[in-house]
């Protein structure tokens, strides 16, 4: 299939020429059930006023039936991706009949059948440019409208839109429901859901407004929904935002609904937020896991302003609601929930991503150059997001928490239902805050790269005096922490206040056992611990009482090995002395995360099975020596699992804990059996025998794709063939599905299973590009690419395919930096 590219100037020009008004659409879904059925009938009446003859609607389906132009039935004029508009008046209705496929990747009209109970659910996911896959559609974020929907499906189900229903008219086993229409949006945060989904409902009062929320989930995980908790982190987060933006909640309604097979986190559809399913767990959840879900209910909250009442003109504002979701979720959960840690994890896991991204060569700045959709879907990314946050809070810090609201409000004011770019927001700001607000957005927001921080001694007399370096200057506002030890504690004694701007800063630091540079976390950049300080931690980190201090160690750590300045073995000894120790759940599950990592990418050669081997048997006692059903017990018994599957040096503990030999509190739940039994099938001591009898045991959604995987996990080269000849080749396979092959065929670090394959990756990314969607071809691209020796390969590929797609090129750029970094941290061991 053509992924049917809209380029960023095609879209300028239709926008100029049209002004849509309102568009209704006729979905029949009735016959979802019924697997044999392909697609569906879609009708969309567009009504709109043109400035030009002729335009294109967009539309990605079986096919286009029919079309009619104000009340004449014309010529389809369709290439699989566009339909051709001609002979348009000043005001237009056109009726376009057409057949849309039911999807399995996750984008547009999603189809799962339930094999926990046989029910059928659908739900769909648009962004960037996938509701063309559902309706015939101005597909492009300015171009909004009124948009109407009416939905044919089983009598019985659940069915869902923006809006309330209006109507709903009962016929032989069928129901047709008609759903309020909506104020302006633009296409791609509309959004329908259908299937016998299990509700619950409930309320919120704020002020004169009276909102009714509901909470879906498919029946067969109705039981782990947690109602009650979205609830109260929903009503928080309405409080919240109502009152911080002055401007009430427009949409109506406020329901969220758990999806399967959901590519993303979560989608901000104004009065229906589509959610993965993976915020529900079934059995055992930490309260990370609940944090950051919570984090996610407010991010996608704070887009019912940020994003979908005032909307980026074109994908090259994007931040204008990424980045914003994702400040404002750490800051709400902090200010009104119970996650009142929500920066210590920010600092710890956001910023990673941040920094990872913005230390590859496609980095951008937030403000990016966006030429067409392929390059949006690539820029969903850490800058966008967590670079994006990140700099918002360095400018709340810097303007003030009054005037940054402030300005908000006075933006929501001026442009509620429209689209805006990036000025749009800084007059607003310049406004109450009194500051240049051009200044920093050129500092920030138009740059790319970051700082790195750290102190130099000096030659002056005063032994106190240090030079604070920092690479690709920029203004920072930070505080540095001065830490001593007072008996096992590391306490904060001094923080000095520093505003810096050049390359070098000459600033006066008494002594400390630990200074901790970038204190608090204001500002964006890497902080590099001296010496006397890495020592200290590597003695005392646990013992810092500050949670947020201790993230920002675990850190200033992290990327120190990722870089190469510090050896992999010694961060992997202060986590085996400390991770055991560390209270906050959300630090530790990135630490344990890190080291995972830090042991397959990063350790020499020569050390690995080492290493691998003084992880797994410290998982191990960690998960007894753990407090009895505590969050660190389940977090290390998961790590267990993870490096069982690259030693097995203690299968036999494996299956004591599959055979319920267990610690005090730990829950085995289906997740974590899958996960140890994977480990045994990896290193082959479980067969497709106990992998069928773990099926029959949890013969659910989430099961089959686990059995899929721990299936083409096994060592055979035969069956590592087989998984990569599927993920290629079985275009049935679903998202969660193809992900479970390209999983299996890696797993264990098993090279000499795989490498073969190497150069037949390169022969086959182009032909996936081109025929599979973006989504699909993005994980192959990236989940199959060659972990060797070497970037020749890769060297030899970009070389010779320099008119490959700019998105294409893009990711086999960033994963040649990963492998090149990796060889060059392990090379720097010897």
């Amino acid at each position: 299939m053509e992924t049917a590219n809209l380029t960023r100037d095609e879209t300028a020009a239709r926008s100029a020429a049209i002004t849509a008004h309102r568009i209704r659409v006729e979905l029949d879904l009735a016959g979802a059930p019924e697997r044999a059925r392909t697609g569906f009938h879609s009708r969309t009446t567009l009504e709109f006023d043109a400035t030009a003859t002729e335009t294109w609607l967009d539309f990605i389906g079986e096919s286009v039936e029919r079309v009619v132009v104000n009340g004449d039935e014309v010529e389809v004029e369709y290439d699989g991706a566009r339909i051709a508009l001609r002979g348009l008046a000043a005001t237009n209705t056109v009726v376009v009949d057409a057949v849309g496929a039911y999807s399995r990747s996750g984008e547009g009209l999603h189809r799962f059948h339930d094999p926990a109970d046989g029910e059928t659910y659908l739900y769909t996911q648009y962004e960037p440019a996938d509701s063309r896959r559902v309706m015939a559609c101005f597909e492009q974020p300015d171009i909004k409208a009124s948009y109407t929907f009416v939905v044919d499906a089983p009598a019985g189900w659940e069915v869902l839109s923006n809006q309330a229903a209006v109507r709903t008219e009962a016929g032989v086993g069928i129901q047709r429901v008609e759903f309020a229409p909506t104020l302006p949006i633009s296409s791609y945060i509309t959004s329908v859901a259908a299937g016998p989904y299990a509700r619950v409902d409930g309320e919120w009062q704020g002020g004169d407004q009276r909102i009714a929320l509901g909470v879906f989930a498919r029946r067969s995980l109705a039981q782990y929904l947690e109602a009650e908790e979205i609830l109260e982190v929903t009503r928080q987060g309405l409080d919240f935002f109502a009152e911080a933006f002055a401007y009430p909640y427009p949409w109506g309604k406020y329901d969220q609904i758990f999806v399967p097979e959901y590519n993303l986190g979560a989608m901000e559809n104004p009065g229906l937020v589509t959610f993965t399913e993976a915020y529900l767990s079934r059995g055992a959840a930490t309260d990370a896991q609940r944090a950051a879900r919570a984090n996610t209910i407010l991010h996608e909250m704070a887009h019912m302003w940020f994003g979908d009442l005032v909307t980026m003109r074109w994908w090259d504002d994007l931040w204008l609601k990424e980045s914003f979701a994702d400040y404002m979720g750490a800051h709400a959960s902090a200010a009104v929930t119970r996650y009142t840690d929500a920066w210590v994890t920010f600092a710890a896991r956001r910023k990673a991503w941040a920094y990872q991204q913005d230390q590859l060569p496609t980095t951008h700045p937030i403000v990016a150059d966006i030429t067409d959709l392929e390059a949006a879907k690539l820029n969903f990314d850490g800058i966008t997001y967590a670079k994006g946050a990140s700099v918002l809070k360095q400018l709340v810090a810097f303007v003030g928490e009054d005037a940054f609201f402030e300005g908000a409000r006075r933006y929501f004011a001026a442009h509620a239902f429209g689209n805006t770019t990036l000025d749009d927001l800084l007059v607003q700001l310049s406004a109450v805050s009194g500051r240049d607000m051009g200044e920093w957005s050129r500092a920030w927001l138009e740059t790319t790269g970051m700082s790195t921080l750290w102190l130099e001694e000096t030659d002056d007399a005063d032994a106190a005096t240090r030079v604070l370096v920092q690479t690709d200057p920029r203004p920072h506002r930070l505080r540095i922490g001065l830490y001593a030890r007072e008996g096992e504690r590391l306490v904060r004694r001094e923080q000095i206040a520093v505003d810096i701007s050049e390359e070098r800063t000459s600033i006066v630091v008494p002594e400390a056992d630990l200074v901790l540079l970038n204190d608090d976390d204001l500002t964006y950049a890497k902080a590099r611990l001296d010496e006397r300080s890495l020592i200290a931690v590597e003695e005392s980190l646990s013992a810092i009482d500050d949670p947020l201090a201790r993230a920002l160690v675990w850190s200033s750590l992290w990327n120190a090995t990722r870089d190469g300045d510090l050896d992999p073995r010694r961060y992997l000894g202060i986590v085996r002395a400390h991770a055991p120790l560390e209270s906050n759940s959300g630090l530790l599950t990135g630490v344990l995360a890190n080291a995972a990592f830090a042991i397959r990418h990063f350790v020499a050669d020569a050390h690995r099975d080492a290493e691998q081997r003084s992880w797994l048997a410290a998982s191990l006692v960690a998960v007894w020596d753990a407090d009895a059903g505590s969050d660190a017990q389940l977090s290390w018994a998961r790590a267990f699992a993870g490096a069982s599957a690259y030693d097995d040096h203690h299968a036999e503990q494996v299956r004591e804990l599959l055979g319920g030999h267990v610690p005090d509190g730990l829950v085995v739940d289906p997740d974590l059996r899958w996960q140890l039994l994977t480990a045994l099938a990896t290193t082959g001591h479980a067969d497709a025998a106990e992998i069928a009898a773990e099926l029959e045991r949890d013969d659910t959604g989430s099961g089959r794709t686990a059995a899929r995987r721990a299936l083409a996990s096994r060592p055979e080269a035969d069956v590592r063939a087989a998984a990569w000849e599927a993920a290629w080749n079985d275009l049935s396979l679903s998202n969660d599905h193809l992900d479970a092959e390209i999983g299996a065929f890696r797993a264990g670090g098993r090279r000499e299973l795989i490498a073969g394959f190497d150069a037949e990756y390169f022969r086959r990314i182009a032909d996936a590009w081109r025929s599979r969607s973006i989504e699909l071809a993005r994980r192959l691209v990236l989940g199959l690419f060659p972990s060797s020796d070497t970037t020749d390969a890769a060297d030899a590929w970009l070389a010779e395919n320099a008119e490959a797609p700019a998105a294409l090129r893009r990711l086999v750029i960033e994963q040649r930096d990963h492998l090149a970094r990796e060889i060059r941290v392990r090379a720097a061991q010897s």
